[in-house]
């Protein structure tokens, strides 16, 4: 078994404070036990405004968040799927003209990046709060590959917040051998309160396999107040440990032995006709 956690942040528009309290909460992950960490979505870049530049910057020769992922890799001996942050090229190295990608980076405890996801589904939706209506689209071009990789706690799916709607993706994930899936978040706090754990309970137990998701969890902004309940939950459906608004780490051992068993002990996924 291998503790892994779950990062809990209420990022602002100060990336450097972001960075910081980042930076602790990391160092509160490893000081706990933690071999792997997953950090929200938008970790150190909320404002839309500054997606472009910032994602310019770190598809440059001096990124500044990838080096902080790889430095904290690095000092913490641990493993980091860094949330979500905005990249101005393409996996293939190709330029994006006039949009950026959501892109979850992981790194392993060398500081080195093993791993790469574009966020396929962007929010384009109509949510009744005080922002009124999301398009991530208008900011972000959206990914193309399902991607997973091997870390110290089994096989890891990567997906990004909105993609949670999406269980064809958990399909796709599950199918290239993913014992556990990451979920970096941004949820609002009306569509959280609403779907968030019905839909992390079901992709757990559609696909048997354990789910991370680390959200922003608090007011971000005078107009943007996210759900957060970060949680881990088990192949069986079983939210083993949450926190529910602010800052925080919460850890679990992702058991891969009782997730065999579960499996040989039901194997849905021999059972599939469609």
């Amino acid at each position: 078994m291998t503790q892994v956690a779950a990062i809990q942040m209420v990022s602002s528009h100060d990336v450097a404070a972001n960075l910081d309290e980042a930076g602790r909460l990391l160092a509160e992950a490893a000081g706990q036990g933690a071999k792997v960490a997953v950090l929200p979505e938008n970790f150190a870049v909320l404002a839309t405004g500054k997606m472009r530049g910032c994602g310019e910057q770190e598809a440059g020769p001096e990124p500044v968040i990838r080096r902080f992922l790889a430095d904290q890799a690095r000092q913490n001996k641990l493993w980091i799927v860094g949330g979500s942050l905005p990249l101005a090229n393409r996996p293939d190295g190709s330029d994006i003209p006039d949009r950026v990608r959501a892109s979850c980076l992981v790194y392993d405890d060398q500081g080195h990046e093993v791993a790469r996801y574009d966020k396929i589904h962007l929010f384009d939706a109509m949510v009744d709060d005080a922002h009124g209506q999301y398009r991530e689209s208008d900011s972000f071009e959206p990914g193309q590959q399902v991607v997973t990789v091997d870390t110290p706690a089994g096989r890891l799916g990567l997906a990004i917040c909105y993609d949670l709607r999406f269980p064809e993706l958990f399909r796709a994930l599950r199918e290239q051998g993913a014992d556990w899936v990451c979920l970096p978040s941004a949820f609002t706090w009306q569509t959280g309160d609403a779907h968030w754990h019905a839909l992390i309970r079901a992709r757990a137990i559609e696909n048997q396999v354990w789910v991370v998701a680390a959200g922003q969890g608090g007011q971000n902004s005078e107009r943007r107040k996210t759900y957060g309940h970060s949680l881990i939950c088990d192949p069986w459906g079983e939210v083993v440990c949450e926190i529910e608004q602010g800052p925080g780490v919460v850890l679990a051992d992702l058991d891969l032995e009782r997730l065999e068993q579960l499996r040989t002990r039901m194997p849905v996924w021999q059972h599939r006709r469609l």
